[in-house]
């Protein structure tokens, strides 16, 4: 299956100030790609290109004085598999004693989930009766797709996991930042994950087109897909960034005053029998 990917972003800008970006496909997705995903800036700088301590390729520019906007474009095709999630039903869930160190990170507090809170005592009298492993991160995803209402228009980018419970409602990050809790509260490593998914193999859905919020859990010596929102395997996920919540994965983020006037995001399966694009997104 091929994927066409691609974004139009624009940001007003008021003063000089540095601006970074997670807009390319990840490294781990990158041999997928039919050509480079290329960030277009206009006006043209030169951006500075880094990968992050979690592996996400990133990019900084500096914006003069006087610019007024600054917009980000990029279009790409992605090879994909067109296999649905793999859903593991017998993988092990490691001891904390017994986790590669690396993992461990995963299992702490972080900016928008806070494992210290009520959520730990709530986790633990919820889920800890269910059987380990993957029936545990089920229940998990079942309650948090039951618990919260997708609902875009209340939508909130500083809404933590102990508040979406609280509120019941949110958007996909919401989704994930309290299923991503609750998993570590039961001493499941979880991380956030950021990417295209479109509206391949399901109903077509109106909505605006978005990046997408989905997570991992480590389990059975692998990182394995789960998403709280949807709660059912999906086809063509394109990972862009994974980080411990959404506020290491920013996909475009000033250091100074500015604001959002464009944000137009693709992901569509192209029908190469008819060599045609079909959009389904």
């Amino acid at each position: 299956m091929l994927i066409q990917i691609g974004y139009d972003i624009e940001l007003a800008i008021t003063a000089p100030m540095a601006v970074i970006y997670l807009l390319h496909v990840h490294p781990s997705r990158r041999d997928d790609l039919l050509q480079p995903d290329a960030v277009e800036i206009s006006p043209h700088f030169d951006a500075e290109e880094y990968v992050d301590s979690f592996g996400n390729t990133c990019g900084r520019i500096n914006v003069p004085e006087g610019v007024g906007s600054v917009k980000f474009s990029s279009r790409a095709q992605i090879r994909d598999s067109g296999l649905l999630d793999a859903a593991p039903q017998n993988t092990f869930q490691h001891d904390p004693r017994e986790l590669p160190v690396a993992t461990l990170q995963f299992l702490l507090p972080s900016r928008y989930c806070e494992v210290d809170s009520e959520l730990l005592n709530f986790a633990w009298a919820q889920f800890g009766s269910t059987p380990l492993g993957w029936p545990r991160v089920q229940a998990i995803c079942t309650f948090v797709h039951q618990h919260i209402r997708f609902d875009y228009q209340l939508a909130r980018a500083n809404r933590t996991a102990l508040e979406g419970f609280r509120e019941k409602v949110g958007v996909c990050r919401d989704f994930t930042h309290l299923a991503v809790t609750l998993c570590r509260c039961m001493n499941i490593p979880a991380r956030y994950v950021t990417g295209y998914l479109g509206d391949i193999g399901v109903p077509f859905s109106p909505s605006p087109m978005d990046f997408s919020a989905w997570f991992e859990v480590f389990l059975g010596d692998q990182w394995i897909t789960c998403d709280a929102r949807h709660n059912r395997p999906r086809i063509g996920r394109v990972v862009m960034a994974r980080g411990r919540d959404a506020g290491d994965v920013p996909i475009v983020m000033g250091f100074g005053q500015h604001s959002l006037l464009r944000f137009d995001v693709t992901t569509f399966e192209i029908d190469t029998g008819a060599g045609l694009a079909q959009i389904v997104a």
